[in-house]
């Protein structure tokens, strides 16, 4: 079954759940709300969108596993930052009496790719002709970011308490090659996927070895935590040594869409039936688990 929650996010497979295996994906979202008043083209804009994701995972609920997915986009605001990862200086009238946030930004905000994109992919022009107001700023937090949090975490505690565990996959896409905005030098040829654990600390690697396993028996090139460890998504709520499990999957658009016009390729078939033969072997290690 699926559910929307005010359009700002939709779960698939939450009530017919049969095993403790969850997917989300907070950046295939492209329903725009009417205040992002960015300047730059919708074109551009569009660079920063994981499209499609969502589609190629759509059949793990057939087999029992919950998808979340966020219908607004990452470049208004993103759920896989904390919501303390932006700076005030970025916004013109900072005042704690709105919103009492101690704000510690990050690498990913003096990218321009914080909790809220003021840099325009994938060269880091203006997003917006003047600095946000924190009006706008708690607006997103508070009726965007925290909704998506707390029904994944939602999802995640009730899994817990019918099953003892969970095993939860992040799932996003990344171009081809590096751009400006990225913590690589420009231009570097990524591989079909990144798998990040957090440098070990957000699965146990019996998990994360599995993935590996499957997606190179599949005749993929796969690398480890570079340069991907996961965000806020695959930190917050993961803790493995009480059986919660969070890893992220990182894909190559090139695999499955023309990342110049952003339509689906012939590829985009065979992927989604691998990301569901995954899917099904997962499920399989997870019933002998436990």
């Amino acid at each position: 079954m699926v559910t929307a929650i005010n359009n700002i996010l939709t779960t698939v497979g939450e009530e017919n759940q049969t095993t403790p295996l969850i997917f989300d994906s907070p950046h295939s979202g492209n329903t725009y709300p009417k205040d992002f008043f960015h300047i730059t083209t919708f074109e551009k804009l569009r660079q920063a969108e994981d499209s499609y994701v969502d589609e190629l995972y759509s059949d793990v609920s057939k087999l029992g596993a919950v998808l979340l997915k966020a219908n607004f986009p990452r470049s208004y605001v993103d759920p896989n930052r904390s919501e303390t990862d932006f700076s005030t200086t970025e916004i013109s009238n900072f005042d704690k009496n709105i919103l009492d946030i101690d704000f510690n930004p990050t690498i990913k905000t003096k990218l321009g790719i914080g909790l809220i994109w003021f840099k325009v992919p994938p060269d880091g022009e203006k997003m917006y002709a003047e600095q946000l107001t924190y009006d706008q700023v708690a607006s997103r937090i508070l009726n965007y970011h925290r909704p998506y949090h707390n029904k994944l975490k939602l999802i995640m505690q009730n899994t817990y308490k019918k099953y003892n565990c969970f095993y939860h996959i992040n799932c996003h896409s990344m171009q081809n090659n590096a751009s400006a905005m990225s913590t690589q030098e420009k231009g570097t040829l990524r591989p079909d996927f990144v798998i990040g654990d957090r440098d070990g600390t957000s699965c146990n690697k019996k998990f994360k070895n599995l993935i590996i396993t499957i997606l190179r028996d599949l005749n993929y090139k796969v690398v480890v935590n570079d340069p991907y460890k996961g965000m806020e998504l695959v930190s917050a709520y993961s803790d493995p040594n009480i059986n919660k499990h969070s890893l992220q999957i990182e894909v190559n658009r090139r695999l499955y869409m023309d990342e110049k016009t952003r339509i689906k390729i012939n590829g985009f078939n065979a992927l989604k039936k691998n990301f569901f033969v995954m899917a099904n072997e997962i499920k399989q290690f997870i019933e002998k688990e436990l």
